[in-house]
């Protein structure tokens, strides 16, 4: 009986690790989606109104080559700001008050002035990590 529970509870165990690997290509491909609305702006691979997004998870902010940053995005690099997926989904709802925050937080409320050029907010929380789950396969 026990060694017949034991199966039982490993098999569960085993089938719900499987299921994790699943739901995170499935955000990834829901992000795909998602990110059709950013294309007026964005590419995976080259600069348009803003900048190129493949490799942007793990890339300091403000230093996609050949892209003209606003001073509030390249402040908040030069202050130490790498892009990862939870950075992203904080940025995404409010690209400036998040900018201006990081900034404030490191002490640089000097130059956290302006505004960015990434007009367009993702309210939505799960789009945000969907996207982020994408950009995040984008080399």
């Amino acid at each position: 009986m026990v060694r017949k529970l034991l199966a039982i509870v490993t098999i569960t165990a085993a089938a719900g690790s499987l299921s994790t690997g699943t739901a995170s290509a499935q955000d990834a491909a829901k992000g795909e989606a998602v990110f059709k609305q950013c294309m007026t702006c964005h590419r995976a691979d080259k600069n348009m109104v803003g900048p190129a997004l493949g490799g942007v998870v793990g890339r300091k902010a403000g230093t996609a080559a050949g892209f003209t940053y606003s001073p509030l995005n390249h402040n908040s690099g030069e202050a130490g700001l790498v892009w990862t997926q939870e950075n992203i989904i904080a940025y995404l709802p409010d690209p400036n008050a998040y900018l201006k925050k990081f900034l404030t937080d490191k002490g640089q409320a000097d130059k956290a002035t302006g505004s960015t050029k990434m007009t367009f907010k993702l309210a939505n929380d799960q789009q945000r990590k969907d996207v982020a789950a994408y950009l995040a396969t984008l080399k």
